[in-house]
């Protein structure tokens, strides 16, 4: 007598993402807004249960791979800081009334970007760098260049990643943002959702999630 097998099975986040690629084959705009109405559903969640949240997001993370073609403007959100809880609380209702950081732009032909914020964020920059200048955008200001490679995560080793190093760029401040290492995987066309991760000592910790859309 045989015995069947049968795979294990997949996990609510695992099966949301395939629905949503399979969606995105022949409607890629309408899987890249159900993608962020997600990511946004989990920002919110954030904020009542900070474990809960992240215990999604990292599994969402590790779905995803690494984006391809990402050019020009994005707009971006921070979907969940997770420095400490109470830091996080403050964190949270501070962005929720004036979020400075607008999202990034990318250069794919030289692996390049920089984060785009809004206008008045100038005067804060020189506040807590006062000897670095922020750049006019078109619509803002430009400021923390970095260079993009693609590698695994630093957190998630099977998961490709598309590396955002501040490191590289002599021009930025060596005050928390050389430290930073950003990882961007994408969901579905159009909807990315990163990782903020924070050099100290001889390895990374998660200091929080954001997204990118196009």
């Amino acid at each position: 007598m045989s015995t069947a097998t049968t795979d294990a099975p997949s996990s609510d986040i695992a099966v949301r993402v395939a629905d949503l690629r399979e969606t995105a084959k022949t409607d890629v705009e309408a899987a890249a807004t159900e993608a962020w109405a997600w990511i946004e559903e989990l920002k919110e969640l954030a904020g009542s249960d900070r474990e809960g949240a992240e215990a999604k997001l990292d599994e969402l993370f590790a779905l995803g791979h690494a984006p391809k073609g990402l050019d020009g403007p994005t707009e971006g959100i921070l979907v969940a800081p997770l420095i400490q809880p109470m830091v996080d609380k403050v964190a949270r209702a501070v962005t929720s009334a004036w979020m400075p950081w607008q999202g990034k732009s990318f250069d794919a032909a030289r692996s390049r970007g920089d984060n785009r914020l809004r206008s008045e964020t100038r005067w804060v920059a020189k506040l807590l760098w006062p000897l670095y200048g922020t750049k006019e955008g078109p619509d803002g200001r430009l400021a923390f260049d970095f260079e993009t490679r693609v590698e695994p995560g630093e957190l998630d080793p099977g998961t490709e990643v598309l590396v955002i190093d501040y490191a590289p760029v002599d021009s930025n401040p060596g005050l928390i943002i050389k430290s930073i290492r950003d990882e961007l995987v994408e969901i579905v066309p159009g909807a990315n959702l990163g990782k903020i991760l924070y050099r100290k000592g001889g390895g990374y910790s998660n200091i929080g999630f954001f997204a990118l859309r196009s």
